[in-house]
């Protein structure tokens, strides 16, 4: 993996919406002011919304077995701490 370019400060005022697209597509870069690196750009990470169904069923197969009771006693026990209500908070 080859490092991620540095660019200066004036390069990032000057050429902002290129160096925006860059990063909207992936590429990272590293800041510089006055020949010291100050910060990076980085992409944010997407997360996907949903897991497709054979993904889930291979993830379920080694998944670990649940024990029922205890799963409903750690909901019931989440709800009685849960305020009745949002302004309560």
């Amino acid at each position: 993996m080859s490092p991620q370019p540095e660019i200066t400060q004036r390069d990032l005022r000057n050429r902002s919406k290129e160096i925006m697209d860059a990063v909207q597509h992936g590429q990272s870069f590293t800041v510089t002011r006055d020949g010291h690196q100050i910060g990076e750009l980085i992409p944010l990470r997407r997360r996907r919304r949903f897991v497709d169904r054979a993904e889930f069923v291979a993830m379920s197969r080694t998944a670990p077995a649940m024990d029922v009771d205890a799963f409903r006693a750690d909901q019931e026990a989440a709800l009685d701490h849960e305020a009745s209500s949002p302004y309560d908070r």
